[in-house]
């Protein structure tokens, strides 16, 4: 395939729709890139050889130029010494270079024209290339991303299938039947006699609070009878 044809197929490329076709994007785009990364060096090659030809043309140019005006101006000068002759041969001399000078003019054009056209490409490559590897670099974190979450699917699964939820439900049932046991230790046992004294107090507390209770509903008893 010519760096040409190859080039016009990427740029034409729709890098989203070949994506999703693909079994294996990561691979596919990965690929994509080479492709792109290898004709842009040779896109760049070829423009700096025309660039060096362009050079080389315009330097032979301005040679055939001048010497094209220094047999002008030897036709002036036998002229002027009445020596026609010699400036006919000095005026066929200088249509030879003026000749090649337009030669050399039209190929440095047509040269301009092809080193135009490979920066434009270039340009339009580097903007592909560029669109590749940010793609790249999402896939690639989709693709981890994807992986973690089949990670965690798996691991599900096995805990459900070694029955890892049922042991930790019947650990958690072996732990509260030891905590109600541990609440039926005292029951039924007769207080001991601090005990019995905290519970005076307590009756105490409560008799206290009683009083004070009635005392408040007398009071409000007699402003209401008033």
């Amino acid at each position: 395939m010519g760096i040409f044809t190859r080039f016009r197929d990427i740029i034409s490329s729709n890098i989203n729709a070949m994506l999703d076709k693909a079994e294996d994007p990561e691979k596919l785009i990965s690929l994509m890139i080479q492709e792109m990364e290898d004709t842009l060096i040779e896109i760049k090659a070829s423009c700096a050889a025309a660039m060096a030809t362009s050079k080389r043309t315009q330097r032979q140019m301005a040679e055939v130029l001048s010497r094209s005006r220094n047999w002008e101006e030897k036709a002036g000068l036998a002229v002027s010494k009445g020596r026609d002759d010699l400036a006919r041969e000095a005026l066929v001399e200088r249509r030879r270079y003026a000749d090649r000078a337009y030669s050399f003019e039209k190929e440095l054009q047509e040269m301009n024209a092809l080193i135009q056209q490979y920066q434009e490409d270039i340009k339009q490559l580097e903007e592909k290339l560029r669109g590749a590897r940010e793609k790249q670099r999402l896939l690639v974190q989709r693709h981890v991303h994807a992986l973690k979450k089949i990670r965690a699917q798996e691991e599900i699964r096995r805990m459900d299938s070694t029955g890892a939820v049922l042991k930790f439900e019947e650990f958690e049932n072996r732990i509260e039947r030891m905590e109600a046991a541990a609440e039926l230790v005292n029951f039924g046992r007769k207080p001991t006699l601090e005990a019995k004294f905290d519970d005076l107090l307590v009756d105490d507390e409560i008799e206290k609070e009683l009083q004070t209770l009635k005392s408040s509903l007398r009071k409000e008893g007699a402003g209401t009878t008033v």
